[in-house]
């Protein structure tokens, strides 16, 4: 098992900034990816950034250049810099773990909100 607990949301106008954590815990060596993803009112869940353990990233075309995902890996902690943050960016934001035998975690979510 795999235990996912993000932090940082929050509300934030136009234009301003806002880190998230996901922290992770449990059953870490077969983790093979960890992932943002977020689901605005009335919306599927959609795919932010992606990062590997080997460090490779990987970003929703919309959100390349504003977004920024990283990882520390003595803290078994993944984030997600938010710049330049809009309106349209508000939703809850949902930490995710991918395994290599293909079992998937989530954390319960932090929202987001931005203030126009």
């Amino acid at each position: 098992q795999v235990q996912l607990v993000e932090s940082g949301g929050g509300l934030v106008q136009a234009g301003g900034s806002l880190r998230l954590s996901c922290a992770a815990s449990g059953t870490l060596f077969r983790v093979n990816s960890m992932a943002w993803f977020r689901q605005a009112p009335g919306k599927q869940r959609d795919l932010v950034a992606a990062i590997t353990g080997s460090g490779s990233t990987n970003y929703a075309d919309s959100l390349k250049g504003r977004f920024t995902i990283s990882k520390d890996n003595a803290k078994n902690t993944v984030f997600l810099q938010m710049n330049n943050l809009k309106p349209e960016d508000r939703a809850v934001y949902y930490c995710n773990a991918g395994t290599f035998n293909a079992i998937t975690y989530w954390g319960q979510g932090t929202q987001v909100s931005v203030s126009s």
